[in-house]
C-alpha cells in the first residue's frame, strides 16, 4: 500500500512504522491514524514479521500530539466521536495486537503521541525524549487512553500530577517511573530496540500472542486475568510450538518455531 503520512520498512522478521510529517513534528491527524491501523493490520497478517517498531521521523519528535486544527471547532457529540474511533481504529487495536509492538521514541511523544507509545506492549527512549500529556492546558483531557494506561504504568499520584500540571518529564525520569524500559543515545536507538526484537524472535510468536491477551487481562474491567492465564496456558499445548520447543528441549538443541 502507498500512505502518505508514514513510511514501512520490512528486514528480518522486523517491520517498522516510521511516522512521516516532520514538519508538523509528526503530529496525528485523522489520516495518519487510519494510515496507521492499516499499517500494523497488514504487518499482523504478514507471517514473517515476528516484532513490529514504530517511531517518528526526524530528531525532534516521536510525535508530538494531536492535530488540534483538526477538532477545535468540534462539538460534544463530535468530540467523543473522534475519540471513540481512535481509539478503536489505533490505540485499542495495537494495544491487542498478537504481534510486539515495541514504541521507539524519538523525541517529543505528548498527548496522542505519548497514548500512542503507551498502547504499544513497551517502550525504549533516546536520552533527548519528553513525555506528557498536556491536554488540559487546552480545556480538555486525554481522549486516546491516556487516563487510563498512565496510572497502570506510573501508578495514581504520578498519573495525576502529570495531567494536572500538564506538564512533561524526561526519559530518564519515564524510566524511573516505569513508563519506559530503557533510555539510549539516539544514534543507537534503532539499532538498541531491534536487538530487543532479535531477543523476542528466538521465542514463539503463538506463545507471546497468548502472554499479550494474558497480561492486557488483568487491566480489563470484569475480566479475570488468571481465568485468562489458564485458558490460554492450556492454548498452548494444542500448538506446533509447544511440541517444538518441549521437544528441543529435551534434545538439548536450539528450537525452530514456525509460529503454529
Amino acid at each position: 500500500m502507498n500512505f502518505e503520512n508514514i513510511l514501512i520498512t520490512t528486514e528480518n522478521g522486523i517491520g517498522q512504522i516510521t511516522i512521516n510529517r516532520p514538519s508538523k513534528l509528526n503530529a496525528l491527524n485523522v489520516a495518519t491514524i487510519k494510515e496507521l491501523h492499516d499499517a500494523f493490520e497488514n504487518l499482523e497478517k504478514d507471517d514473517n514479521i515476528r516484532v513490529i517498531i514504530i517511531t517518528g521521523e526526524g530528531e525532534k519528535a516521536f510525535v508530538a500530539g494531536a492535530d488540534i486544527s483538526e477538532f477545535a471547532n468540534f462539538s460534544v457529540e463530535e468530540g467523543a466521536q473522534l475519540a471513540a474511533q481512535g481509539q478503536e481504529l489505533l490505540f485499542d487495536f495495537v494495544e491487542n495486537l498478537k504481534t510486539p509492538v515495541i514504541a521507539a521514541v524519538n523525541g517529543f511523544a505528548l498527548g496522542g503521541g505519548l497514548e500512542l507509545a503507551m498502547a504499544c506492549h513497551f517502550r525504549i527512549a533516546s536520552d533527548n525524549a519528553k513525555m506528557g500529556l498536556p491536554e488540559v492546558s487546552l480545556g480538555v483531557i486525554p481522549g486516546y487512553g491516556g487516563t487510563q494506561r498512565l496510572p497502570q504504568l506510573v501508578g495514581k499520584g504520578r498519573a495525576m500530577e502529570l495531567v494536572m500540571t500538564a506538564g512533561m518529564i524526561d526519559a530518564e525520569t519515564a524510566k524511573t517511573y516505569g513508563l519506559v524500559n530503557h533510555v539510549v543515545p539516539q544514534a543507537e536507538l534503532i539499532d538498541f530496540t531491534k536487538a530487543i526484537a532479535s531477543k523476542i524472535m528466538r521465542n514463539s510468536p503463538v506463545a507471546i500472542g497468548f502472554a499479550i491477551k494474558a497480561i492486557n487481562a488483568n487491566f480489563k474491567d470484569s475480566i479475570d486475568g488468571y481465568k485468562t492465564e489458564i485458558k490460554n496456558f492450556g492454548k498452548c499445548f494444542g500448538t506446533e510450538d509447544f511440541k517444538e520447543g518441549t521437544t528441543a528441549f529435551l534434545e538439548k538443541r536450539k528450537a525452530s518455531f514456525k509460529g503454529k
